[in-house]
């Protein structure tokens, strides 16, 4: 197999910017053999929540979810590094969407307590997401805060113990399946014209937490978050007063990267289907593959993968080595999503018909990209900070 399309991805000279090889051969060893049991044994992923219950057990088993936690309370290492958690998720989504957002989540909703929580909490907590006994949510988007994060409406009012919950919560990963939320919400005391914002821990049973299902384009558990009156003791409030919107901010910048990474994993799916059908496909007499100009758009999608590959664990070797900046993450989750979204475009066009046909690779794949350009930061969003430290 060449360097380009093999399943390994120290093998595709990408030494310059992994480092450690030694350390992540060995987890590409388990991961070649957790995805080759998958492939062997399918999860059934019409039920969604069951999907993400049993994917999380399968995750843990393999010892998979030790690398979303500090070592301190289970975890494969002393902090979270984002390179292998890239590492992961490129491997993960290559086989499923729904399987990468049940691992990524673990680390999403839990590092705001690994960052910021109470010792009490993190003891509690972290060793049940390393060991898949807790399923975690990260509820920080509402409606009408989604790129404008401080437009928050949610509120956090004292109380004699504690805070009260008011407000909502939308496009919330895990929701109606997680047994850990960390919830974000405006101090409501702040002043209107410099609002402050707390961050929060909830048991999914929680009084007064509901949840609305929501059905997106690529199914996992989604849904929408009521808090009426949520009641939280004090010993759960997650970082300082006021500290909600750094620790978010702080959290994002751990994962960013690494939404670029998955993208990498659909587009490494994307472009091993699309070379074998070009193999295998004959029309005219001829394998599709001897076509010049197919060969062209081929060349032209599997280098712009190469070059989303490097700007991703740049980025993410960066931050693990405290050099990162927000532009690196930013440029790297911009171009692997952007360029992921052309390179299955290119393999729906190949595969014509079967191409848009419900049941297909590129078909399943077409869905799932299309999420990554929008959440954690959309593309536009992404240029603005690319923008500004150009500008400064």
């Amino acid at each position: 197999m060449n360097a380009i399309c093999t399943p390994r991805i120290l093998d595709r000279a990408l030494g310059t910017v992994l480092g450690d090889l030694g350390r992540w051969r060995e987890l590409e060893d388990v991961l070649e053999r957790f995805t080759a049991g998958l492939r062997a044994a399918p999860v059934d992923e019409r039920d969604e929540a069951g999907a993400t219950r049993e994917y999380v057990r399968l995750l843990a088993e393999a010892g998979l979810l030790r690398w979303m936690v500090p070592a301190a309370h289970g975890g494969a290492m002393e902090r979270l590094l984002s390179t292998p958690i890239c590492i992961i998720r490129q491997w993960l989504a290559r086989e499923s969407g729904a399987l990468d957002n049940a691992f990524v989540m673990q680390g999403l909703g839990s590092n705001p307590v690994t960052m910021a929580g109470p010792e009490g909490l993190r003891a509690a907590l972290l060793p049940r997401v390393a060991s898949g006994a807790a399923i975690c949510a990260f509820a920080l988007t509402e409606p009408e805060a989604g790129s404008d994060i401080k437009n928050m409406r949610t509120t956090a009012t004292a109380t004699a113990d504690g805070v009260r919950l008011r407000g909502g919560k939308c496009f919330i990963s895990n929701a109606g399946v997680a047994d850990s939320y960390v919830v974000f919400a405006r101090e409501a005391d702040s002043p209107p014209e410099r609002p402050r914002f707390g961050a929060f821990w909830l048991s999914g049973d929680a009084p007064g937490l509901k949840i609305t299902a929501t059905k997106v384009i690529a199914p996992h558990p989604i849904g929408a978050l009521a808090l009426d009156d949520v009641e939280v003791p004090a010993e759960h409030r997650v970082g300082a007063y006021g500290e909600g919107l750094k620790i978010a901010l702080a959290n994002l910048e751990v994962f960013r990267v690494t939404v670029g990474a998955a993208a990498l994993g659909l587009a490494d799916r994307a472009l091993g289907e699309t070379v074998a059908h070009l193999k295998s496909r004959v029309q005219f007499g001829q394998p599709l593959a001897t076509q010049q100009g197919l060969q062209f758009a081929l060349a032209d999608v599997a280098t712009e993968h190469v070059a989303a590959q490097l700007l991703v664990y740049r980025a993410a070797g960066a931050r693990d080595e405290g050099r990162g900046a927000p532009e690196l993450a930013a440029m790297a989750k911009m171009h692997a999503t952007e360029s992921a979204q052309r390179t299955i475009d290119r393999a729906v066009q190949s595969f014509g018909g079967r191409g848009v046909t419900v049941g297909e690779v590129p078909e399943r794949l077409y869905r799932e990209i299309r999420a990554l350009r929008i959440y954690e930061g959309t593309t536009e969003v992404q240029k603005l900070v690319i923008a500004r430290a150009l500008l400064g």
